[in-house]
């Protein structure tokens, strides 16, 4: 993981879809960007910054999430999420990540991933679902 550095920044471009909107995912009732389809678009920007930086067989799962979602946006428009990576500290990545339509911030936060191995997370909660391995408290 010597390739992931603090400072680490990216950005990614979406269109807001009606899938995205409050009422498609019982988030609200109107037509705008929901707060879970915008924090989708922070996690898979986090995720792709640092994916060609992992060895391979790894990938990184979201853990943490401190977001506030200030402004509306409606659909149809595009939608610009910027992330950098603050630090890592062993397998943790914390980001900070914020959305934007245009000159308008939407919505700013911190955002933890771990490092994990793919096959080892797939088998762990294979074992969780079948019982053969005890669940942590």
């Amino acid at each position: 993981m010597e390739g992931l550095k603090k400072g680490l920044k990216g950005c990614r471009r979406f269109v807001t879809k009606p899938e995205h909107s409050a009422r498609h995912v019982s988030s609200g009732d109107v037509e705008v960007l929901s707060t879970p389809s915008m924090l989708a678009f922070m996690e898979e920007t986090c995720r792709l910054l640092v994916e060609d930086r992992l060895p391979k067989g790894y990938t990184t799962v979201g853990t943490y999430v401190s977001v506030r979602h200030t402004s509306a946006a409606p659909i149809g428009v595009e939608v610009e999420v910027r992330a950098e990576l603050l630090s890592v500290d062993g397998k943790r990545l914390t980001f900070w990540v914020e959305a934007w339509w245009g000159d308008r911030k939407l919505g700013q936060g911190l955002h933890e991933r771990y490092v994990v191995s793919r096959s080892e997370f797939v088998s762990g909660l294979r074992e969780v679902a079948l019982g053969s391995r005890p669940t942590s408290t």
